[in-house]
């Protein structure tokens, strides 16, 4: 029984997350929706217009970030990843994957660790036009070998404390 609390809170957490990039992308709340089903629908509705916008406002980077780590389904998270990495920057975005790696809750942890997979999107021009007009981007955006770094450091540490993250 415990699970399946757990499981319900996960799925209301997700959808949250998923109400509030909704909300500020204007696409309403999708209330018709059976509520198991709603962060899904809300998910596959956003992922096209957050793809095709070339700039987001600052406000959306936590609830994006937020949604990728509390999405359940690692096939799915990217939907929320790729965009912000896109606009924001994979430095960015790995960064703030690394804060909940290493703040985050057990929950946090697993889904920063199944979103850190997504961060390494290939980026193309052809795919976003968060891209410069002549297929070009700041290159330190995406710079994170540091970052990268750090991630390998705190799991290898946590690996080592019993009851947290192992490598």
């Amino acid at each position: 029984m415990a699970d399946q609390e757990h499981n319900e809170a996960a799925v209301r957490t997700f959808l949250s997350c998923a109400t509030e990039v909704a909300r500020l992308m204007d696409l309403g709340d999708a209330a018709d929706v059976p509520e198991a089903l709603r962060a899904r629908h809300l998910a596959h509705a956003l992922r096209k217009p957050l793809l095709e916008r070339a700039h987001l406002p600052e406000e959306f980077f936590a609830p994006l970030t937020a949604a990728a780590v509390y999405d359940p389904d690692p096939s799915f998270c990217r939907w929320f990843v790729e965009p912000a990495v896109y606009v924001f920057g994979r430095r960015r975005v790995m960064t703030a994957l690394l804060d909940y790696l290493r703040t985050g809750t057990a929950a946090e942890q697993a889904g920063a660790e199944r979103a850190w997979y997504c961060a390494h999107v290939p980026l193309r021009a052809d795919r976003s036009p968060a891209y410069a007009p002549g297929g070009s981007r700041d290159p330190a955006l995406d710079e994170s070998r540091d970052v990268r770094d750090e991630w390998r450091e705190t799991l290898r540490r946590s690996a080592r404390r019993p009851g947290r993250l192992e490598a």
